[in-house]
């Protein structure tokens, strides 16, 4: 749905006036700004399944700290990979991600060989690893993450809004709500209908916005001491 759609929409429902669409540039530019605060607060909110995507970072031999953009929310997953040798394909390890607290009190910073930890400093302006231990020269690292983008944002009015269908409703329900508090300050009783109409449907998307996969838990009996 384009965006000048939305908006016509979501003012008819802020205003309670079919055709309440705005008439001035104005108002449109107020509309966009209030779209991309939404985008803002469903990151905020957790996973944007359509937002995932896979990234890779190539590792150069010595330097621990790389910039990885200024689109990415935040790194859900990461491995290390080793290049293919021989007839074998390349090879995948895990990367285990550490807080600040580690990552600051290392003893031995410089440490050398392939990298098993990662921090991530989620900047104003980007997302910044910080790796451990430090890219030998053994072979040309490379760090495979999936990351959680930033949507993109509202941008010209005739674009399409960065989302699958299912989540139109939220969206113009939640741009309702954004719209409602800007023109109708004083109507409070449409305000809170709108902003429960809003979480109501948005609740509905993200549960089914979810990781689907099977989960199977499997008891180990080596975890286990008896006792005589």
């Amino acid at each position: 749905m384009p965006f000048t759609d939305a908006i016509e929409e979501a003012y008819e429902r802020a205003t309670g006036m079919e055709g309440g669409a705005p008439r001035d540039g104005y108002s449109m530019r107020s509309a966009r700004r209030s779209i991309n605060l939404l985008f803002a607060d469903w990151a905020n909110r957790g996973l944007n399944m359509w937002t995932y995507e896979e990234r890779t970072q190539v590792l150069t031999q010595l330097d621990g700290e790389y910039d990885l953009g200024s689109d990415i929310v935040d790194v859900l997953e990461q491995v290390v990979q080793i290049p293919a040798t021989g007839t074998g394909g390349p090879t995948r390890y895990n990367m285990s991600r550490v807080s600040i607290s580690t990552q600051a009190t290392r003893t031995n910073p410089l440490t050398t060989g392939r990298p098993v930890e990662v921090y991530y400093n989620r900047g104003t302006s980007t997302v910044t690893a910080h790796i451990w231990p430090l890219p030998d020269g053994a072979y040309t690292y490379t760090m495979v993450m999936w990351v959680l983008r930033r949507m993109d944002d509202a941008g010209a009015y005739t674009n399409t809004a960065d989302m699958p269908f299912r989540f139109l409703p939220a969206f113009i329900a939640g741009l309702a709500f954004y719209i409602a508090q800007k023109r109708q300050p004083d109507n409070q009783a449409l305000i809170d209908r709108l902003e429960a109409d809003y979480e109501k449907t948005w609740l509905r998307a993200a549960e089914e916005d979810r990781e689907k996969a099977t989960l199977k838990i499997t008891p180990r009996s080596s975890s286990y001491r008896v006792g005589a």
